[in-house]
């Protein structure tokens, strides 16, 4: 199960990680663009769209007030979060077709009745999900298949989804697709394939949750 584990940290382990070579797009080259990803864009209304259904999870999970603002507080960067594991989606998607790898449903199904089990059922592992990772229930197949699509590309490259060489893939992706990201929400680090906060205190972002917090 150790190997679960890690795969589980695939597209929020490098959300902390920085390095130099960083890119970036500025509102006015892409207008209404949180990000642009191999041409295509991340609209701002796409992104705070996502985040309103983590917010209704929690909310929802959360009905306490006081204990819901605890929630808000502890996740204030959720907004930063999923457009990282948003523009890292596409990126793990791109070095997994660069490899030929790809996902079966059956598979799919595999993962999420080990981890069931491991949670104490679907609703155990939903709120696992929702908690540790920002991951709204709509949305846990769509992740646990890039866990998948991420495991055999390691696989397939010889490594594991901890070493070099696997964010070597990845950072080939990355500049494939050519990411820019709006620098509202920062950088994206193209050889550690993470978004980084750009030197901008003079930027700020209102979240979904009314919550304003420097960007």
């Amino acid at each position: 199960m150790h190997r679960r584990r890690r795969t589980a940290l695939v597209l929020s382990a490098a959300i902390a990680a920085a390095a130099p070579f960083l890119t970036a797009c500025g509102s006015g080259a892409h207008p209404g663009a949180a990000a642009v990803v191999g041409g295509q864009r991340i609209t701002v209304s796409q992104l705070e769209s996502r985040v309103d259904e983590v917010r209704q999870a929690q909310r929802a999970a959360v009905p306490d007030e006081t204990q819901y603002q605890q929630v808000l507080a502890s996740t204030s960067s959720l907004t930063r979060d999923t457009l990282h594991n948003m523009v890292l989606d596409q990126v793990l998607h791109r070095a997994a077709q660069d490899a030929d790898v790809s996902v079966t449903r059956k598979e799919v199904e595999q993962l999420r009745s080990g981890l069931e089990q491991q949670a104490g059922g679907a609703k155990g592992l939903q709120t696992a999900w929702l908690q540790k990772y920002g991951i709204a229930p709509k949305r846990l197949d769509d992740n646990l298949r890039l866990q998948v699509e991420a495991t055999k590309l390691a696989q397939v490259l010889g490594t594991d989804t901890a070493q070099p060489a696997f964010w070597k893939a990845l950072a080939k992706a990355s500049q494939e697709l050519h990411v820019d990201l709006n620098p509202r929400y920062g950088a994206w680090d193209v050889q550690k394939s993470s978004r980084v906060d750009a030197k901008t205190p003079w930027v700020r972002e209102v979240t979904s949750a009314g919550t304003q917090v420097s960007a």
